[in-house]
């Protein structure tokens, strides 16, 4: 039996017909992890799972059940990564040509309504990482910032309403 995911055409989380947008740095990261995986943690578990294996009853063997569940997990995963590098749109946002107005992998400070200064890049659905200000392009807040300059006053939704932010700073980094 295959998980759902492995029946999708499109890739987890994206809205239908959407590119999967990703920074090269979080392209490098996904391959990292993906030749990790194959490379030493399944060889490592496949070898775990054979030694369990030669001993005898499995099952009542942790070993061999912990190994096969987890050789599952990783199976799992890495047939999730290759779909997202199969599909990934690498955009540099070094190469911006348009840096006054907020695209995808901008750097972007803004004010809330409490006159508070965030500071979020808008990256892939893959990169998204909020405590460290990665926030992804199909969210909310990075919808309503594409193609604002600075200065801008923009409208988001929140669960509480709609609220103001005004666009401070727009930068983009390699």
């Amino acid at each position: 039996m295959t998980a759902p995911e492995d029946d999708d055409d499109e890739p987890q989380g994206l809205p239908t017909g959407a590119k999967n947008y990703i920074r090269p740095q979080g392209f490098q990261a996904m391959r990292d992890e993906l030749n990790q995986l194959l490379r030493t943690e399944r060889p490592r578990v496949v070898e775990v799972v054979s030694w369990a294996a030669g001993n005898g009853d499995r099952s009542e063997n942790g070993d061999y059940l912990y190994g096969k569940k987890r050789l599952r997990e990783i199976d799992r995963r890495i047939r999730f990564l290759n779909k997202r590098l199969e599909s990934a749109h690498v955009v540099d946002p070094s190469q911006q040509k348009n840096r006054d107005q907020v695209f995808f992998g901008a750097t972007v400070t803004y004010a809330n309504p409490r006159d508070e200064e965030i500071t979020i890049t808008i990256v892939g659905i893959d990169e998204a990482d909020l405590e460290r200000g990665l926030i992804s392009w199909i969210s909310p807040i990075a919808r309503a910032l594409l193609k604002a300059s600075e200065g801008d006053s923009v409208p988001v939704r929140t669960p509480t309403g709609i609220e103001m932010i005004e666009v401070i700073a727009i930068g983009y980094a390699g």
